[in-house]
């Protein structure tokens, strides 16, 4: 099968990002080969292609995508042609298809399709992470969760709201306030509100909230670290606006014996067993309508590059997709 396929040579900004046509062989022992019908595109591919996280070059892009299995290698008892599969941990996902091994692959559930999957499922994946294993909190509990109508946002702000958390959005634009409070977070503040904090502290009561769950980065921890009540947590997952650096031991005694971890979604579904639970509570959660998968935008996969320059921008809203 012919694929088109991008690769970076170089970090950089998005023009770093290339392409190439390529003839993919029968699936090895142990692969399958798999046609792509919709690319989900996350913050982590900006960090690779950055150098933020490192790659070993030349890399290919991308670390989420579903579609079709078209050939099983030796060895493959778990798939067969026609099946529908996704993934999201292996480079190389903005491409039309591809050769990846079987043991990588979460099986699809038929009523899901394949951009709805491509949508939600390292996103989605992260958020049960969090909300779940990570750093749950109680029903009628507070949490904080920065860039509420950002992809993860929207998805974790609902899986809170399901499990009976309250929960506090911010934003970066009074346009994305209606996304945050419609996914179900009873009060949403401007990221850059001056009096912010204070606004949080009066929601809670004064106590605070239990956790923040923060995937921005740098721009938010002092929100963070001020926000989050006695032995409350911070669960700093992402570097969207750069990461935490310098970190005060002092800072989290001082505000109450707080708790901070960097969580990586990926250390939570290496074991196969506790992948296909997280991916099956994942399921659960899309088909029963508690999550509503929201596709802001798609892009044609070979716009990947105008596609970079929109999320780092903060144009988007919601799961972005590209489309072969």
């Amino acid at each position: 099968m012919r694929a088109t396929q991008a690769f970076f040579e170089q970090t950089g900004g998005p023009e770093v990002i290339q392409w190439r046509e390529v003839d993919l062989p029968a699936p090895g022992p142990g692969e399958v080969l798999l046609r792509q019908e919709a690319v989900g595109l996350n913050f982590i591919d900006t960090y690779f292609r950055t150098g933020l996280y490192p790659a070993r070059l030349p890399s290919g892009m991308g670390m989420e995508a579903a579609g079709v299995i078209e050939a099983v290698g030796e060895g493959v008892s778990a798939f067969k042609p026609g099946d529908r599969a996704g993934y999201i941990g292996s480079p190389g996902a903005y491409a039309t298809a591809r050769l990846i091994k079987a043991a990588e692959l979460l099986p699809v559930p038929a009523s899901v399709d394949s951009p709805t999957a491509a949508a939600v499922l390292l996103k989605g994946a992260t958020v049960e992470m969090l909300a779940e294993r990570c750093a749950p909190v109680m029903p009628g509990g507070w949490a904080l969760v920065p860039a509420a109508a950002g992809g993860v946002g929207l998805l974790l702000v609902q899986w809170l709201t399901a499990r009976g958390v309250r929960v506090i959005g911010t934003v970066g634009s009074a346009a994305k306030v209606a996304a945050a409070k419609e996914a179900g977070a009873e009060q949403v503040f401007l990221t850059d509100d001056a009096d912010l904090i204070a606004k949080v502290r009066e929601a809670t009561g004064g106590g605070g909230v239990r956790v923040s769950y923060d995937g921005v980065g740098a721009a938010t921890w002092q929100v963070s670290l001020n926000s989050v009540g006695r032995r409350g947590t911070i669960a700093s997952f992402g570097n969207a606006s750069g990461p935490v650096t310098g970190v005060a031991l002092r800072d989290l005694a001082t505000r109450g014996s707080l708790y901070v971890t960097r969580p990586g979604v990926y250390d939570y579904y290496k074991d196969p067993a506790e992948a296909a639970a997280g991916a099956a509570r994942l399921w659960e959660m899309v088909t029963s309508g508690k999550l509503t998968v929201t596709v802001g935008q798609t892009y044609a996969l070979t716009d990947a590059a105008q596609a970079h320059i929109d999320l780092e921008a903060r144009r988007t809203t919601g799961s972005t997709l590209l489309l072969p």
